[in-house]
């Protein structure tokens, strides 16, 4: 007999669905009001943000404000109409590609509508069932998902193991001989979790024993890291050798869409097998005269990656000072690694905003090991130090909460289970 495809479904929400009833509209899928920045409302409070990406402050600016008023003036919500391939190609979207090129440092750039999905759809095209693809096991789930589509072998190192790196190369190497392919080599320029930044200088280094194209996802590195703010990879001196660029719009720039940086021919190559792409409507025009506005002050303000800088430096030092475990983050992204369980994470979240008025992301088991809270914060040029100082405060006083079981012995009230 036939089982109902839904069966499973209905039995089984999954390791982080099972947690709806009690988790939905507040740890999840929480409802952010008013204007975006770090003063938002939250259940009808005024609390503290730290769960925006919105890196350099662009979301607000004024000059971004009015240059998406205008394009929304003169074209619309739906202008163009179509796939570029066919009925969606324009001036502004070539002019954006030019310039994200430059910016970057590579000859030629694409337009995708999506990260994620602009993700997939690069590892799907640049590969066939003959290649090899090597992977750090700490990829975002784009790259994962990217990964899956493929129908040759792939291996996963262990994160920014040098050793099993080399080890997997080898493998690689081994296997491409065999089946006469390629080896494709993706990390990401900064880990989004953890704020590390790929080993990218050890790992161009490795290009001179195996031969390997490198595709890196710098998503929270570009805008942020790098002399110009071209990306983890100008940060480390490597840029000029890493094959396929990516990066999103949804981080440093404030907005939706993404792109990939290459060679010309390769570019060109994806322009006409980018599936997400050639199927796909074209960026609105919203978006893309939106995004030229903001690339325009990510090149002519450096001010703005400085004033992020001071308050990053601010806000971990301050968290090392008082002896936080922020892990080895080197870029923006600012991890607090707390013991605990998962109801504590959320009696302890609960207890952030509501009394202390502070926002942030919470990570859990199954994302990271059990036993482990994560608390991620984002600081970005908007924040001021008062923020900070307020938070830190903030910090020291839910620590001595979880240490001296406040929070578990909450949580042993409710219906949760406390092994989880």
């Amino acid at each position: 007999m036939v089982k109902d495809l839904f069966e499973r479904i209905q039995n089984n929400k999954g390791p982080l669905g099972k947690w709806a009833s009690q988790a939905e509209g507040y740890f999840v899928f929480p409802k952010l009001e008013g204007e975006l920045g770090p003063r938002m409302q939250f259940g009808g409070k005024n609390i503290l943000n730290w769960s925006l990406n919105d890196y350099l402050g662009l979301a607000n600016h004024p000059e971004v404000r009015q240059a998406d008023i205008d394009a929304a003036t003169q074209f619309g919500a739906a202008y163009p109409m179509g796939a570029r391939m066919m009925s969606g190609h324009t001036k502004y979207h070539e002019q954006l590609e030019n310039e994200l090129a430059d910016f970057v440092m590579k000859p030629a750039a694409y337009l995708l509508n999506f990260g994620y999905q602009g993700m997939v759809s690069i590892i799907d095209a640049l590969v066939t069932k003959n290649d090899i693809i090597v992977y750090d096991v700490d990829s975002h789930a784009c790259i994962i998902d990217g990964v899956r589509l493929h129908m040759g072998k792939r291996f996963t190192y262990k994160h920014n193991d040098l050793e099993s790196m080399e080890k997997n190369l080898q493998r690689a190497t081994k296997m491409a001989t065999e089946t006469g392919g390629g080896i494709l080599f993706i990390t990401e320029g900064v880990f989004g979790m953890r704020g590390q930044q790929g080993k990218l200088k050890e790992i161009v280094a490795m290009k001179q024993k195996y031969n390997f194209r490198l595709l890196v996802d710098d998503a929270h590195g570009f805008g942020t890291l790098g002399k110009t703010g071209a990306g983890a990879g100008e940060e480390q001196g490597v840029q000029d050798d890493i094959d396929v660029y990516f990066s999103t719009f949804a981080k440093s720039m404030a907005n939706i869409g993404a792109f990939v940086a290459a060679d010309k021919d390769i570019i060109d190559y994806l322009k006409y097998n980018l599936r997400s792409q050639m199927f796909a409507k074209a960026l609105p025009m919203i978006q893309t005269i939106g995004s030229l506005k903001r690339l325009e002050l990510l090149r002519n303000h450096p001010e703005l990656k400085d004033k992020l800088w001071e308050n990053v430096n601010a806000l971990q030092n301050g968290l090392r000072s008082r002896n936080f475990n922020i892990g080895d983050t080197n870029t923006c992204v600012t991890p607090v690694y707390l013991q605990g369980s998962v109801p504590e994470a959320m009696v302890m979240v609960n207890d952030l905003r509501e009394n202390y008025g502070i926002f942030l992301s919470i990570v859990i088991y199954p994302v990271i090991p059990k036993g482990i809270i994560l608390l991620r914060m984002i600081p970005t040029t908007s924040h001021t130090l008062g923020d900070i100082d307020e938070t830190l405060t903030a910090f020291e006083a839910i620590r001595e909460k979880l240490e001296n079981g406040t929070y578990k012995e909450i949580a042993s009230r409710t219906t949760v289970d406390l092994d989880a």
